[in-house]
């Protein structure tokens, strides 16, 4: 598990969206072994997200499909058990809109992941139980809405975007391809979206210049500390 923005952010709260949820099938539900999902890189928070083709609100929040409770494919097993008879409503449900992290092709991204999709955390402890350290991580539950930013201006780390890249102020970014889903990348990938999503307006590295004390501890050595502050526009 792992936050690719960093703390400095603007952005007003009209340009984000709270309608969609991780699909599932991008997160281990049920191998809580520590390796196999502590950084999968596809559950984060940063990452470039586009939609899934098959949502259908209409149907699916108005329709039958989101109040049955047995058999519902908008049910999973993490959250509650969904062959219980007689249950009805009083399960607990999952945004039927889902969205996966931008891995190519020509569709357009809706924005950014504000807080990443948790299953289990670093120990393997089931999150569903531990909802203080869920906030703690700005965290949410699979099948839980997460905030997606359209428009504003955000801090992105290393595990972000193509370090190999080049980035000045006033530079444009763009979707990553194959190789760096979910990423900022500094030229457009062929075979994916091809307009820019963003803006650099300033580059760092929170290793620091000076001396040893100045580093951050927690940044990691050689390019793990570099960042870019980006003026989203999608």
């Amino acid at each position: 598990m792992a936050n690719r923005l960093l703390p400095f952010r603007q952005y007003n709260e009209h340009f984000v969206v709270n309608l969609f949820a991780l699909q599932t099938s991008e997160l281990n539900l049920t191998d809580v072994t520590v390796n196999t999902h502590k950084k999968s890189g596809k559950h984060d928070a940063g990452l470039i997200v586009k939609l899934e083709t098959a949502t259908d609100l209409g149907a699916g929040y108005s329709g039958s499909g989101a109040t049955a409770g047995k058999g519902n494919s908008n049910l999973n097993a993490y959250m509650s058990s969904t062959d219980y008879p007689h249950v009805g409503r009083n399960v607990n449900p999952e945004a039927f809109g889902k969205f996966t992290r931008h891995g190519g092709g020509a569709a357009r991204p809706i924005g950014i992941t504000l807080n990443q999709t948790l299953a289990y955390d670093e120990n393997g402890e089931t999150m569903l139980y531990y909802r203080q350290k869920l906030l703690e991580h700005q965290g949410v539950l699979p099948g839980e809405v997460v905030p997606i930013l359209t428009k504003g201006i955000i801090t992105v780390s290393s595990e972000g975007f193509n370090t190999s890249g080049t980035y000045t102020p006033g530079s444009s970014v763009y979707v990553g391809g194959s190789g760096q889903e979910g990423k900022f990348v500094d030229a457009p990938a062929g075979g994916t979206y091809a307009d820019p999503i963003g803006t650099v307006i300033a580059t760092g590295d929170r290793n620091g210049v000076y001396d040893e004390k100045q580093k951050d501890y927690f940044a990691g050595d050689g390019s793990d500390g570099a960042y870019l502050i980006i003026n989203l526009d999608l």
